[in-house]
């Protein structure tokens, strides 16, 4: 079947779950304060659908997704995108601003994407990278991708035809992978916060030291990892705050020496306080992480947790390719 086609078959069984679940919130249930989720009987089976806002299916029922069959790794492996162009400030593990084109020459100092193509030399999957906008500006460029990776973009970081074409590629079945400033990026779109989670960076405090908390092993992003390991970062403070996600791993506010009061104020999240998680998203999947700050993360330098960080990422990585089970 053609693209055309598939993007004009009839409805899938994720959007039919939105169209479902619209009608259940138009049919006048009532809707709990700051119209988050319908009450009664209605709530759970929204909740079985997948919570409808954003204007898209979202959360961690599968029907959320949309299998064209658009990709096909026995046709030539597995192979991704890192996208990393900053429209603002631009972080150490990115290096200096890389030439047009796709795959331009990476240095040392290209510390995380370096890192990101090495974990698939590893791990037996291709990567590509850019900064060229252009590179992403039809869905057809994406579909020769089974994920793409935001690495700490910045900013207004998308022209309108990258906009346009990569809900396009979400919705076709695509991967989206956000590390790090990927919160920082596209603030005024509002279909990008909800790949995000609904969620959007707010602040963060210094970068220090602190204990991460895997939620669960049964996800190919923390099978392997411990339950509790020491790791050096950031710690974004996120307004709005995550839903409808399935959390992955959190940090745990007590073990932050300085506390995770940022530079506007803001008290952090207690208890609950993720730095991972995973969701459908519009046809697609979606994984992301706020780690990631330090450059020693990326590289073979000495820091405490990086090798778990490292693991985390790949399992995402493999997961939102379509490699392993999604969001488990």
């Amino acid at each position: 079947m053609s693209l055309r086609r598939r993007l004009t078959a009839p409805l899938s069984a994720g959007l039919a779950a939105v169209v479902t679940a619209t009608v259940l919130l138009a049919g006048g249930a009532a809707l709990r304060p700051g119209g988050q989720e319908p009450a009664g009987e209605q709530d759970t089976a929204a909740r079985n659908l997948g919570r409808v806002d954003y204007g898209v299916c979202r959360g961690t029922n599968p029907g959320c997704y949309h299998d064209w069959g658009n990709f096909d790794p026995a046709a030539g492996g597995y192979r991704v995108l890192v996208y990393s162009r900053t429209a603002g400030p631009r972080h150490a593990h990115l290096g200096p601003a890389l030439a047009a084109g796709l795959n331009p020459p990476l240095t040392a100092a290209h510390a995380a994407q370096s890192a990101l193509v090495k974990l698939g030399a590893d791990h037996g999957f291709a990567v590509d990278w850019t900064e060229d906008v252009a590179q992403l500006n039809s869905p057809g460029r994406l579909f020769r991708y089974h994920a793409v990776i935001f690495m700490s973009t910045t900013r207004d970081t998308l022209d309108d035809p990258a906009q346009t074409a990569l809900r396009q590629y979400l919705r076709g079945g695509g991967g989206f992978v956000g590390i790090h400033n990927a919160f920082g990026t596209e603030y005024n779109w509002e279909w990008y916060e909800g790949l995000l989670g609904g969620a959007n960076y707010y602040d963060h405090g210094r970068n220090q030291p602190g204990t991460v908390v895997t939620a669960s092993r049964r996800d190919a992003s923390t099978a392997g990892l411990p339950a509790r390991w020491e790791f050096t970062d950031e710690w974004y403070n996120l307004v709005p705050f995550p839903s409808q996600v399935r959390v992955l791993a959190r940090i745990d506010e007590a073990t932050l020496p300085d506390g995770p009061t940022g530079g506007s104020g803001h008290p952090g999240h207690g208890r609950d306080h993720p730095v991972s998680w995973c969701q459908y998203y519009d046809g697609g999947r979606s994984w992301v992480t706020t780690l990631g700050h330090a450059v020693e993360a990326w590289t073979d330098a000495p820091m405490a947790g990086d090798e778990h960080f490292l693991a985390h990422v790949l399992g995402g990585i493999e997961s939102t390719m379509g490699r392993k089970p999604f969001c488990r």
